[in-house]
């Protein structure tokens, strides 16, 4: 079998830990079925505190993080953090697309430029969701502006659990498996989905399809709703072992 080898780019929080981890695993899981292999090129923009102040001045540098990226030649850059995008005023994940191709397209490597706040958005309409219940890491001021960010994407959101992590790296501490118990904390009654992590940096990919299963939902986090808007950016079928309902392939 003949491998293609397709080059990601990722650009990252400063502190972010677990986006060039939760990604590639999926993206690893997929090589077991298809023949594309994956390599991922990083750049990074500083943030270390998940306050406004800071997720603003790290996405004023996202723009240069897109334009050295793209000296990579990679085929598409996706860009974390949710946050950082949803603080920043309703369908900015729209504004940041076009900014950071318009940068790539500057230095003659025009690329496809995707973020985890619209693949979130975009893998809930996808599923059909409506009506959710959201699990956050953040504090509850930049909850309710992600939940309001949500709702004017018109999907209702019934309720949310803010853990309340200023630190970005203990975000990143927190243990993967816990959504597939903090779920329970929610209420779902009628709703459309869970989303076990609006965050890139909360680990949450062994909980996703355990949700799953004990929900009866589809669920979702930032990581896997990143994970499928790359490979439909690629034009590869979004299928991969791990990622719950929207990797399924269907």
């Amino acid at each position: 079998m003949t491998h293609k080898n397709r080059r990601v780019g990722l650009i990252v929080p400063s502190s972010n830990v677990t986006m060039e981890t939760e990604i590639p695993a999926l993206l690893r899981n997929r090589e077991e079925i298809f023949s594309d292999r994956f390599t991922f090129h990083s750049s990074r923009m500083r943030m270390k505190s998940v306050v406004k102040e800071e997720l603003e001045r790290m996405d004023d540098d996202s723009v240069r993080c897109a334009f050295e990226l793209s000296d990579a030649a990679v085929e598409v850059q996706a860009y974390a953090c949710l946050v950082a995008i949803m603080s920043r005023g309703h369908g900015y994940h729209k504004v940041s697309e076009q900014r950071l191709f318009k940068a790539t397209k500057e230095n003659g490597m025009p690329t496809p430029s995707v973020n985890s706040a619209g693949a979130l958005i975009d893998g809930m309409h996808s599923l059909g969701m409506k009506k959710v219940s959201i699990i956050c890491p953040y504090m509850k001021p930049l909850t309710k502006l992600v939940v309001d960010y949500i709702e004017n994407q018109g999907i209702e959101v019934q309720d949310f659990l803010a853990l309340e992590i200023p630190n970005n790296l203990e975000v990143a501490a927190q243990d993967p498996n816990a959504p597939a118990e903090l779920w329970k904390k929610l209420d779902t009654k009628g709703i459309d989905g869970i989303i076990a992590s609006a965050c890139v940096q909360m680990p949450s990919l062994p909980a996703v399809e355990k949700i799953e299963k004990m929900s009866g939902l589809p669920t979702l986090s930032a990581s896997v709703a990143t994970t499928w808007s790359i490979l439909n950016a690629l034009d590869l079928t979004a299928k991969a072992s791990g990622g719950g309902a929207l990797l399924a392939g269907y």
